[in-house]
């Protein structure tokens, strides 16, 4: 089959990726996708407001990389942050409220789309500038370290994954904190989400040197290519990354190839992409991908993945329920929370 995943056996022996493992990060790219979808038909109908920057597509590199983390590691995040969220474990509800703009939302409503923040679950946040997280990793991750070189934490080194675009990759902070993040072995991985698109701007249009994980090379840190609309072939990847930065061994580039499905965010009308591009990304939706390989093997079968489906669109549905029940920030807080108390 065209679409179907073919990985090593090895992949599964090394990594125990069993049919539990392939059932939950098929719950969570389909988890986000239905949040993806709901947020959008919220927007249109006037429930949420400002800029949002949806995931669809490129489930496959947030689920592949950050299920494989434990709970005490950390994720910072872009504007597009609502499904990086999801896959850390902050519920939908809380997310959802947030993104309606009530009080019992993960940033109390303050954020909204581009700011998702979860301090329970060690999600630093989205950030509405490019490249503004990269530092913010940094500092996680140099907290890692001081931990149990100073502080003698006997807990395993926590681990700090940063999410940035292939437009972020021409800028200072990238190139400023791979070198520290190098210079000083900080257990991060500096995850890029190659969508092909910098807003308006294609990829090979707007860098002199395209393959970004080849960038990694000139301050020496591992640079790996890898498919993103492949969450096995993720995983894969990000389990070794993960092990050699828990490890104290250092920093990893990784460059996931993926795309967007939706435009820039909801206000673009995405005229400026090509009818066949686009379709020829759309051919490998990593969630058909995902379910092709499932029922291929017989993993599962397809009454128990439409109860997983239907579980999914339960637990969205509700979300939406408890965001339009929730109150709304009283005026008198509107200066609540601008400084620490």
């Amino acid at each position: 089959m065209k679409n179907k995943i073919t990985l090593p056996s090895s992949v599964f022996r090394e990594y125990d990726i069993n049919s539990k493992v392939i059932l939950s990060l098929y719950k969570d790219m389909l988890l986000g996708r239905y949040f993806e979808d709901m947020c959008a038909q919220m927007y249109y109908r006037g429930k949420m407001f400002g800029f949002v920057h949806l995931y669809n597509g490129q489930e496959a590199v947030s689920t592949g990389i950050i299920q494989a983390l434990q709970h005490d590691d950390y994720v910072c995040s872009t504007y597009r942050d609502h499904v990086h969220a999801l896959s850390k474990g902050v519920p939908a509800r809380i997310i959802m409220a947030e993104l309606f703009g009530k009080e019992t939302g993960c940033s109390r409503g303050r954020g909204g789309s581009m700011h998702i923040f979860s301090a329970p679950h060690n999600f630093l946040g989205g950030f509405a500038f490019i490249g503004e997280g990269i530092p913010v990793a940094i500092g996680a991750a140099f907290q890692s370290i001081y931990r149990k070189q100073v502080l003698n934490d006997q807990q395993a080194m926590r681990v700090t994954v940063c999410f940035f675009g292939d437009g972020t990759s021409n800028n200072g902070q990238f190139f400023e904190c791979l070198n520290m993040a190098v210079l000083w072995k900080l257990p991060v991985i500096f995850v890029v989400e190659n969508n092909q698109w910098a807003i308006g701007m294609a990829h090979h249009r707007s860098t002199s040197f395209p393959e970004i994980h080849k960038k990694a090379e000139a301050f020496g840190l591992p640079g790996i290519e890898v498919d993103g609309m492949n969450v096995l072939a993720v995983r894969e990847i990000a389990l070794k990354a993960i092990n050699r930065a828990r490890s104290g061994h250092g920093p990893t580039l990784m460059e996931a190839l993926t795309y967007r499905f939706r435009g820039h965010s909801l206000a673009d009308p995405d005229e400026l992409r090509s009818i066949n591009e686009k379709e020829a990304w759309l051919a490998r939706d990593p969630i058909k991908r995902l379910t092709d390989y499932i029922l291929d093997n017989s993993l599962f079968s397809e009454k128990q993945m439409n109860d997983v489906n239907l579980e999914v669109k339960m637990e969205v549905d509700q979300a939406v329920e408890f965001a339009i029940s929730s109150p709304e920030p009283n005026i008198k807080d509107l200066k609540k929370y601008l400084f620490a108390d």
